[in-house]
């Protein structure tokens, strides 16, 4: 398969090599979390082609890193390349670092093979904008209502808002033994109820 070069050719078949080559790179999953793909994580950005320079065009796949310096990034990006490769296309791997990648980009489907892999997927920007509420007693014993506003998203903290459900038993019980887990980009947790220990994937 080779992209479309000239002037004169249409638009059509060169949308058409794109999909085609996102189709290849669907079968790729992250490293170190081998039940999800790339796209599926929001890691995968992008595929367009870029001049090249000798003047013609080429294959340009775009990545996103979940958090800097994340130790996997050599790794997808060989993958990508391997995969290009073993399909006869040209092309090169660009990391992208603005937006900045967050766990809103991870699909609901991926949510859902996180959970069943044993990580407890992460709450999405929607749950920690909410506000809950409680009673609180005065000085002279009358009760009133407070709110309570949710940090902001700038808070390193604000994984702590909500309660984690065990990827287990789905219990609420549940409590962090370390904000690290086996990765930077998840948390450590127990659940208080099944006792069983998972990773809880932080929000970003």
């Amino acid at each position: 398969m080779t992209l479309a070069t000239s002037a004169s050719s249409s638009v059509a078949p060169q949308n058409s090599a794109l999909e085609h080559v996102w189709q290849l790179l669907e079968s790729l999953t992250d490293p170190e979390i081998p039940v999800v793909t790339l796209r599926e994580l929001g890691i995968l950005r992008d595929v367009r082609t870029a001049l090249a320079q000798d003047g013609t065009e080429q294959l340009e796949v775009v990545i996103t890193p979940t958090y800097s310096g994340c130790p996997a990034m050599g790794q997808i990006e060989g993958d990508v390349h391997n995969l290009l490769q073993a399909h006869g296309l040209k092309g090169k791997v660009k990391t992208q670092l603005a937006p900045a990648w967050t766990t809103d980009w991870i699909t609901p489907e991926a949510k859902e093979k996180l959970r069943a892999y044993g990580i407890a997927p992460p709450h999405s920007g929607a749950d920690h904008d909410c506000q809950t509420q409680g009673n609180i007693a005065n000085a002279s014993g009358v009760s009133s209502i407070v709110q309570f506003a949710a940090r902001s998203a700038s808070n390193p903290g604000r994984h702590e808002q909500l309660a984690v459900p065990c990827p287990q038993c789905n219990s609420h019980n549940t409590t962090e033994t370390s904000h690290f887990g086996s990765t930077a980009c998840k948390a450590l947790y127990r659940c208080l109820d099944c006792m069983e220990p998972f990773d809880y994937f932080k929000p970003y």
